[in-house]
């Protein structure tokens, strides 16, 4: 029995870290390659992305990844123990309800949850124990999106099993949220802001967090400490004041004369 469950681990291990590898690699090689011209004022720190940070980087990933299986492989034993909330069926306006609510509900949890860790880790004596292999990149890469330590990781992962646990979702949509989380880490850490200018003009996007957002949180630890959405950040006052104007002098266009 315990040569299938590490069976299993090490299969989603695979899995996880070549959809790594796939994402960060795409994101650094096509995106930021192909639109280096179109986009050079957008970019935070073009020339960091290969050399030993980077190495490291990679490294560090292929760890998280391990842990991140171990957390996936306890997700599928609940599933298949019936003890999750997770479900394949469209029946009933009930499976329907929730098909939109609990990924929404997912979010607002994982966004929470995150936060308040998040600010937890930057806490003297536990910063330099969990959380500073992740602050070593202050120049931030694609690849720096897995690049935790192992404790990190648990903290980060411990929270799917949980999820599953009390909130009902459907299969497909738990597995489109993982590849939210992926997504969002890469396009976070890549030093290239992609979203445009006009969002910060509207509520709800401007609430979203992309790479200017999190860059400062790499250069000024005591800021943004959101996953996805600014809100919490917002709330508590831990928001950068200089994060408006550097949002909009990194998307303004360059015939505008701004720079970063």
């Amino acid at each position: 029995m315990l040569y299938h469950w590490l069976f299993w681990v090490g299969a989603l291990f695979v899995v996880i870290f070549l959809r790594y590898l796939a994402f960060s690699g795409l994101y650094h090689y096509l995106l930021r390659l192909r639109l280096r011209d179109r986009l050079r004022h957008r970019i935070f720190h073009y020339e960091v992305g290969a050399g030993a940070q980077v190495q490291t980087e990679i490294k560090r990933s292929a760890i998280v990844s391990l842990i991140f299986a171990g957390f996936g492989i306890a997700v599928l034993f609940l599933w298949q123990a019936g003890w999750s909330q997770l479900y394949l069926s469209l029946d009933s306006g009930r499976d329907y309800f929730w098909l939109v609510a609990g990924p929404l509900i997912f979010l607002f949890a994982q966004e929470t949850y995150y936060y308040w860790v998040h600010r937890w880790m930057h806490r003297p004596g536990i910063y330099e124990r969990v959380h500073r292999w992740h602050h070593e990149s202050i120049e931030t890469t694609a690849w720096t999106a897995f690049s935790f330590h192992p404790i990190e990781a648990v903290l980060q992962a411990v929270f799917l099993p949980l999820s599953v646990l009390l909130i009902p979702m459907h299969v497909f949509a738990f597995l489109l949220l993982l590849t939210v989380m992926t997504l969002s880490a890469t396009i976070n850490h890549a030093g290239i802001e992609v979203f445009p200018a006009s969002w910060g003009r509207v509520p709800l996007l401007r609430g979203l967090i992309g790479a200017t957002h999190h860059d400062v949180h790499h250069k000024q630890a005591r800021f943004n400490f959101g996953l996805y959405f600014t809100f919490w950040d917002q709330w508590m006052g831990t928001e950068s004041p200089k994060f408006a104007d550097r949002f909009r002098n990194v998307t303004r266009h360059p015939r505008s004369g701004a720079k970063n």
